[in-house]
């Protein structure tokens, strides 16, 4: 249940904090912090002990070595897949059907206003985020709420972990009207296992390629030929 009643408040600034958060802690990003922590204060949409949670958050990124929190980041999002901040990573695995769900995504953005960089994945958590503060109130917390039940699952992983980026999957969902509560989540796989190779001709390892004996999906091509092709003498 939505824990909006009345229009829900302008966040623009607090979700591209939010998204910028979400990405990889350089020196660019650190040189920014003290306006993030300015912008979180003056929009001041967040509950107050969210808003703490952040604020140290942000304080931790500015004062902890580089090296620290960058090989930290790397770890969290980059090697866990529970962690992972690419949604559809956990919607559709490496199924085929991930394909025409970024194409989706990507022409929901466009007639959203906003247009991608080569090197932007459309499920990327941050670049959400960024379309997200672009969008009407009411648009911003629908879009959100679509997402909501991704969202609550990396925020329950990283709680598992102890991590404080997991005030940001907080805010996120409280930004969608949702309540930050856990649920369960399936333990991280083994290193083993995620390297694992698919057993010969056994199907993919996830969604997509059906397994020997089970119903295969084909697609038919009709045969064209080049017109500079000619009979053969």
């Amino acid at each position: 249940m939505s824990l909006f009643t009345t229009t829900p408040p302008e966040a623009r600034y607090t979700l591209r904090v939010l998204a910028h958060l979400l990405r990889y802690p350089d020196a660019a990003f650190r040189a920014h912090i003290p306006e993030m922590q300015a912008a979180l204060k003056a929009e001041a949409v967040l509950a107050p002990m969210r808003q703490a949670e952040l604020q140290a958050l942000l304080q931790h990124l500015a004062k902890s070595p580089a090296l620290e929190v960058e090989s930290e980041y790397v770890e969290l999002f980059d090697r866990g897949r529970r962690t992972a901040l690419h949604l559809f990573e956990h919607v559709h695995g490496d199924s085929r059907d991930r394909g025409p769900a970024m194409i989706d995504l990507i022409q929901t953005f466009e007639k959203g206003g906003l247009f991608l960089g080569p090197e932007e994945l459309p499920d990327h958590l941050p670049v959400l985020l960024e379309f997200a503060s672009t969008q009407p109130a009411r648009e911003t917390r629908d879009f959100l709420g679509e997402v909501a039940h991704i969202v609550r699952n990396i925020f329950s992983a990283l709680q598992g972990r102890n991590s404080p980026y997991a005030s940001v999957l907080a805010a996120v969902l409280e930004l969608a009207g949702e309540k930050a509560a856990t649920v369960a989540v399936a333990p991280e796989p083994t290193m083993d296992e995620s390297w694992a190779e698919p057993e010969v001709f056994g199907g993919c390892s996830t969604e997509g390629q059906a397994r020997p004996g089970q119903p295969q999906s084909i697609q038919i091509v009709r045969k064209i030929n080049h017109p500079t092709q000619g009979a053969q003498a």
